[in-house]
């Protein structure tokens, strides 16, 4: 089964990583990555841009309005995320216990990617999706 874990933090968690040395951030993340892969549970992993090169997107009105970031009232942010091939959500959880991005003001959220096998298979727009990822090798 696929996990994603969401690495979110506060204004305060973000603002407390720019006290750590770049070099030994880099390092201490990857040694953390290469556990992942040496286990054979990594599938992907990435970083976000900073919140205020971002935009939203609110559909609360007609037409949605784009407001750049940073983002008014938000209390913790997404700055990245993994994709995990684990047995279980128990599995998923003792990863995300392992990760070096620790400390007040940051939490991992853990959720079970849906594969295309669980929607009807008889759907016209299940089928496109399926052929597009069988001939991108995705299936």
């Amino acid at each position: 089964m696929k996990y994603m874990l969401i690495m979110r933090a506060t204004d305060e968690g973000f603002a407390s990583m720019g006290e750590i040395d770049f070099n030994e951030m880099i390092e201490t993340i990857g040694k953390y990555n290469q556990e992942m892969i040496d286990a054979g549970v990594l599938i992907a992993a990435e970083g976000l841009d900073a919140a205020t090169e971002g935009v939203v997107v609110d559909y609360s009105a007609e037409p949605p309005v784009v407001t750049d970031g940073p983002y008014g009232e938000t209390k913790e942010l997404f700055g990245g995320f993994y994709i995990l091939n684990v047995a279980s959500m128990q599995e998923a959880v003792e990863w995300a216990k392992r990760s070096p991005m620790t400390g007040p003001g940051f939490k991992t959220e853990i959720r079970r990617v849906t594969t295309i096998d669980e929607f009807p298979q008889d759907n016209e727009w299940i089928k496109k999706e399926r052929e597009w990822r069988e001939a991108t090798g995705q299936l």
